[in-house]
């Protein structure tokens, strides 16, 4: 009986060529987009550029428009460095505070059941609803000289503390929340009955899924820190060098028609928000990537 070679059509009976065309084809599929995805890309791009990339480029030019010199001597000044210092560590310290106590809060609304949850969930929006100016009366009302707790910080350094803590709580807890509920619990188990401790499958396990959503929420809890104005303007009394923030300063330089000075102490809140967005985003890779 003749025995008849059957020649397989499959790319691995060629190496030389067929696996390389395929991964030329599968790169090109990869990398390339269609008229839809263009299209879309380009709209989306377009959008983009209108509402940020346009205004954060004109508040830029503005700040630079008196040269290095002059923008110097405007964001060093005694009353702008103290607004902007002032600003910018209130907001630290108040995104630190975020960091724990609104991860605390997503896991209790998470992994816990008690009496008055379904409040609780809903009362933690209520800074995201109110008015920022609203959210300043409600504070003088609680905080302010007619306090019924009997507690008046009006016009020092933790009105601007507690008018910050208010506005950002929401932030990491509703960020972390839904990435809480989605997570396993089949790694932590598992860990658990390899005798890993408590701790330990927190800082191996749960903390690592949850490092994006923490630095998502610590970073928009400090950029709205930095930028607040509303809920500040009736407490912390805008002492000069002593419950000034930046944002009052450069509604001051506006309403004296000093454009350019806005313009400079706006451009130091970009840049320092910047780099503590990306500060956040290398913390949290390395976060995870510990816990991979």
């Amino acid at each position: 009986m003749t025995s008849v070679a059957v020649q397989d059509p499959s790319p691995v009976g060629n190496p030389g060529t067929a696996p390389g065309a395929a991964r030329k084809r599968r790169a090109r599929s990869v990398g390339s987009l269609g008229g839809p995805s263009t299209l879309g890309l380009g709209v989306a791009l377009t959008w983009f550029s209108v509402l940020v990339l346009i205004p954060l480029s004109a508040v830029i030019i503005t700040a630079s428009g008196g040269g290095w010199s002059e923008f110097w001597s405007i964001v060093t000044s005694t009353q702008t460095a103290s607004a902007i210092r002032l600003t910018v560590t209130q907001a630290a310290v108040v995104t630190l505070l975020n960091v724990v106590m609104g991860t605390a809060l997503a896991w209790v609304l998470v992994r816990d059941r008690f009496w008055g949850k379904r409040a609780l969930d809903v009362v933690i929006d209520v800074p995201f609803a109110l008015p920022t100016i609203v959210a300043g009366l409600v504070l003088l009302s609680l905080y302010g000289p007619q306090s019924p707790l009997g507690v008046n910080v009006a016009s020092t350094r933790w009105a601007v503390f507690l008018a910050l803590a208010f506005v950002t709580l929401p932030f990491v807890v509703r960020t972390t929340q839904p990435v809480l509920e989605a997570l396993e619990r089949d790694a932590e188990e598992a860990a658990a009955s390899l005798g890993a401790g408590r701790l330990t499958i927190f800082r191996r396990v749960i903390l690592p899924a949850l490092a994006p959503a923490i630095a998502a929420g610590a970073a928009l809890s400090f950029a709205r820190g930095i930028s607040e104005y509303g809920s500040l303007v009736l407490l912390s009394g805008n002492l000069p060098n002593r419950t000034e923030v930046a944002s009052v300063r450069v509604v001051a330089y506006l309403e004296n028609g000093n454009q350019a000075a806005a313009a400079s102490v706006a451009a130091i809140l970009l840049v320092v928000a910047l780099v503590v967005i990306v500060g956040l985003d290398l913390i949290q890779r390395r976060v995870a990537r510990r816990g991979a």
